[in-house]
């Protein structure tokens, strides 16, 4: 093993390879700046061009770099537009829209890519030394443990619902779960509630919902509420500093989320946005009460959360791929599909066969990580500088990114039509106070729940794997516990306050 590292050093450290590591970190971050434009379109794109290199090291460094830049500089227009580059980004918008809404857009941008740098970090580290032990846990999760671990997501919406909303936040998913129903079924290879139109065939896509729900709505509250476009100009954009309670805020927050969304990404089928979500809810519901409330405000803790869970989610994925041969996302795929051309075969002999191809991918993670932290600090006032841009030229900005993301994303003039209207139904939920983040997770999750418990209930002929298998009993525990629990302090502070106005 030592012997394999050390050549994968020496091949990752050549002269092509670091070019490789510096153009892919480069071309990711500002790919994933575009809304729509994400690391599976452009890797999707360059396959040719890795092909034609000849040397499969260089070519699947080059896509990593841009896969982990998509993801890094996926940020940048969530915090500063509303308007998330990928679908991992989504979480970062939560609080790192707010905070540039405060002025706070340098300070935001920093966190957010202090958070990414040491997520990928921590995650390649543990990818070196966990690899080859994960891939055998990677094997133990079966459909119905990815069912259970959606819903053990699901379980998580009360994260996403502000004081007094959960049962809005409820309304929202079950609405999310809903839409993820249309096109064909997991059971039967039939269309569903597509109204006869060939179009809905596939269902939704993701990026038109997500921009219809985030980045649209902006826009046009910006154009209803003059007010609202002052807010946040006069802030110190070049002010990129920390103080030091907040760095000791949020470093247990990121040493938290480098573990849990590291293994999250390990899970093939689980990924970045899933990892995101589920670190922003899990930061919000053990967050003292307080903290709790400022949450979708402009927490710090909101920020890091999920910008440290989708970078170190994005290293894990590289496990299943590259010791089991097994995608865990439709980015790690293409990259799947990339290797096959190269003529490597991923799976428990590629560190024994080709340990320079092995080692040195992960090697560069840490390069590639370095990187894009050096690349992108300095460029954060000039980056934040869009905020100063006048509303009435930055309006007709988001919404021609927001229609050619949606547009790009499924190659089709129909998604437009679903964006708008979406987009005007989401304005009118947001005037009513109804969350929109729930729906975009129960939309996100129901797929995949629902394609899981499909399986499951083929494979054990019913619903006996619930008790058949104790990890998916396990999980199932665990989300309604976290049902349970937030239900249950509530409820103590409530008794808590009514005994104290009764005065005992």
């Amino acid at each position: 093993m030592l012997e394999g590292i050390l050549i994968g050093l020496q091949t990752a450290l050549s002269v092509q390879n670091l070019l490789m590591v510096i153009g892919g970190c480069l071309i990711g971050t500002f790919i994933g700046m575009l809304p729509g434009l994400g690391p599976m379109s452009i890797i999707a794109i360059m396959i040719p061009v890795a092909i034609s290199m000849g040397d499969a090291a260089a070519a699947l460094i080059l896509l990593a770099g841009v896969y982990y830049g998509a993801i890094f500089g996926g940020s940048t227009s969530s915090i500063l537009l509303n308007a998330p580059g990928v679908a991992g980004t989504v979480a970062t918008s939560f609080d790192g829209y707010p905070m540039a809404r405060q002025g706070k857009a340098g300070k935001a941008l920093t966190i957010a890519a202090i958070a990414s740098f040491c997520g990928g970090t921590i995650g390649a580290v543990l990818l070196m030394v966990f690899a080859p032990m994960l891939s055998s846990v990677a094997l133990l999760f079966h459909s119905a443990e990815y069912f259970a671990l959606m819903v053990v997501g699901l379980s998580a919406i009360a994260a996403f619902a502000g004081t007094g909303q959960v049962a809005k936040a409820i309304i929202m998913t079950l609405l999310g779960l809903i839409m993820a129903t249309v096109g064909e079924g997991a059971l039967f290879n039939m269309p569903r509630f597509t109204m006869g139109l060939m179009d809905l065939q596939s269902g939704f896509g993701f990026i038109t919902l997500a921009m219809a729900m985030f980045a649209l709505p902006e826009a046009i509250f910006l154009v209803l509420n003059p007010a609202r476009s002052a807010q946040g100009d006069s802030g110190d954009i070049k002010d990129l500093r920390i103080s030091r309670a907040e760095a000791k805020s949020i470093a247990p927050v990121i040493g938290r989320q480098s573990l849990q969304g590291f293994f999250i990404g390990v899970l093939p089928g689980a990924g970045a946005t899933i990892a995101s979500f589920l670190g922003y809810a899990v930061e919000r519901n053990i967050a003292p009460k307080a903290e709790q409330d400022e949450f979708g405000k402009g927490s710090v803790k909101g920020l890091a959360a999920p910008e440290t869970a989708n970078n170190a989610a994005c290293t894990g994925s590289f496990v299943p791929l590259l010791t089991l041969g097994i995608p865990g996302s439709g980015t790690t795929a293409i990259l799947l599909g990339a290797l096959i051309a190269l003529n490597v075969t991923p799976g428990p002999r590629l560190m024994i066969d080709d340990p320079q191809i092995f080692w040195a991918v992960i090697i560069s993670m840490y390069i590639g990580n370095l990187v894009l932290l050096i690349l992108n600090l300095p460029l954060i006032p000039y980056i934040a500088k869009i905020l100063s841009v006048p509303r009435n030229f930055l309006i007709p900005f988001i919404l021609f990114f927001t229609l050619m993301g949606a547009y790009i994303g499924q190659n089709n003039a129909t998604e437009l039509l679903l964006l708008v209207g979406f987009g005007i139904c989401a304005t009118v939920l947001r005037f009513a106070d109804y969350p929109l983040a729930p729906l975009l997770i129960g939309f996100i999750l129901g797929g995949m729940l629902e394609n899981n418990f499909s399986r499951s209930m083929q494979l054990y002929d019913g619903v006996s794997f619930v008790w058949e298998r104790p990890m998916t009993l396990g999980l199932l525990i665990v989300a309604a516990l976290l049902v349970i629990l937030p239900s249950y302090r509530a409820r103590r502070a409530r008794l808590r306050a009514k005994g104290v106005a009764d005065g005992d």
